[in-house]
């Protein structure tokens, strides 16, 4: 019996591979080519747009070292909170959410969603200037 639940908790500590990174890490290329960052609203599917050089340049500057954790659930689930994409001219590189990156769920550490929700709100405040 001790042997099968040893067993059971090295596969679970193995998991399917995912490890905690930092967003920067699970990007594959260089975040300074960045151009737009697209936030969308899960809640009422509104769309806002950095796109001042140096705007961008900050937001990722707050997000690319928060660390994705995997979570031990990877049970598929649906909607979100907000969903970020990231372009490099009119091209989309990369998209994620507040816990979700190419199809695997994470938690965030620091959490993610006030940061996020943070720029989404200012993004509309600049839109309605």
């Amino acid at each position: 019996m001790k042997r099968i639940l040893v067993v059971m908790l090295i596969l679970v500590l193995m998991g399917c591979g995912l490890e905690t990174k930092p967003l920067e890490e699970l990007y594959e290329g260089d975040l300074s080519h960045i151009t737009r960052v697209e936030i969308m609203s899960g809640e009422t599917g509104e769309i806002r747009t950095i796109q001042d050089k140096e705007k961008v340049r900050l937001f990722l500057d707050e997000v690319k070292n928060i660390q994705f954790i995997p979570q031990e659930n990877q049970e598929e689930r649906s909607g979100f909170r907000y969903s970020v994409n990231l372009y490099k001219g009119n091209g989309k590189t990369f998209g994620f959410s507040m816990n979700m990156v190419n199809e695997h769920y994470y938690n965030t550490e620091p959490n993610l969603f006030p940061i996020v929700n943070k720029w989404f709100s200012g993004a509309k405040e600049e839109a309605s200037n």
